[in-house]
This record gives structure tokens, C-alpha cells and sequence, in this order.
């Protein structure tokens, strides 16, 4: 299975924080991590507020979360890194990692995205702001979810908890 030979590759990758700092996102090794892309100015937006309450709720027991911006669905993440994370923090109060605007499909799809799209295990183009992947403690992709998934909803939950267990 592909995902089996590319667990871990999600370490390989390197990213800004939205702060402008080079991270590697091998940090997060031993740690299960929720990549989503964001947008502020979404329907799916309060989805934040959830986002913000499951890290809180799951935090204690090694859950992550790993914020992506992206203005590839209705231009609807105009605002500069700073903007975004003045927004993050004065309107839903997020504690969770905020990385950079990148890219999320299309031909300038930063790599991490492109990995994610196609060589995970849970191939097909992201299809709009608040898309999620679930990865273990090894690094290994064990679950996507749409836009429509809530954060705290069971799909998600039971999926972090499972992952968080194992």
C-alpha cells in the first residue's frame, strides 16, 4: 500500500510558521497531528472555534493541530499572514500552530499539499477551505476528512481518539 511506504514522509517537510519562521513539521514525530487548510472569510470558517476545541479537549494526550491557510477557494484568504493570525487570535482565540499561506491545489500546490493529495493514501485535490488529515505518531496518514466534517464531530473525534490510543 502507498501509505504504508510513505509513513513518516509528512516529517520531511518544512514549513514557515505564520510568524515567518522555518519550522520542520518532524517536530510533531510522537504526536498525532490534524493538518487542515483555513480560510478567514469561509462559511466553514467558525469551524475554528471547534478546531480550538478539540485541541484543547485532546492536547493533553498528544493531539496537534497544524493550520494551513490557503486563498485557492473564493479568494476567501486575501489577508497577509499577519492579518490571519490577528484574526485567529482576536476572534476564535487559537492556540494551535498557524503556519503560513500556502498554497493547497493547482500549479503552484506547495508540496506538502501535493504529498498529501497523491501519495498519502487518500489521494484526490483538496475541494475547499477546512479540509483535514489525520496523521499518527508515526507520521503515517490514517484518515481524511471534508470540509463538511466537523472537528468535533464523531467521525473526527473517534478518528483522533483512535489515533491518540494506538
Amino acid at each position: 500500500m502507498q501509505a504504508e511506504k510513505t509513513a513518516g514522509k509528512v516529517y520531511d517537510f518544512e514549513m514557515n510558521t505564520i510568524d515567518g519562521k522555518p519550522r520542520s513539521l518532524s517536530g510533531y514525530k510522537g504526536q498525532v497531528l490534524l493538518i487542515v487548510n483555513t480560510a478567514s472569510l469561509c462559511g466553514f470558517t467558525p469551524q475554528y472555534k471547534d478546531l480550538q476545541s478539540l485541541y484543547e479537549t485532546y492536547s493533553v494526550k498528544g493531539l496537534r493541530i497544524a493550520a494551513f491557510p490557503a486563498n485557492e477557494f473564493g479568494a476567501q484568504e486575501p489577508g497577509s499572514d499577519a492579518s490571519i493570525k490577528s484574526f485567529c487570535m482576536s476572534k476564535y482565540a487559537v492556540s494551535f500552530d498557524l503556519y503560513s499561506k500556502i498554497a493547497v491545489k493547482g500549479e503552484a500546490i506547495h508540496p506538502l499539499y501535493r504529498y498529501l493529495t497523491t501519495e498519502s493514501g487518500f489521494p484526490g485535490e483538496i475541494p475547499w477551505n477546512f479540509s483535514k488529515f489525520l496523521v499518527d505518531r508515526k507520521g503515517k496518514v490514517v484518515a481524511r476528512f471534508g470540509p463538511d466534517d466537523n472537528p468535533m464531530g464523531k467521525a473526527v473525534t473517534a478518528a483522533v481518539e483512535k489515533a491518540l490510543a494506538d
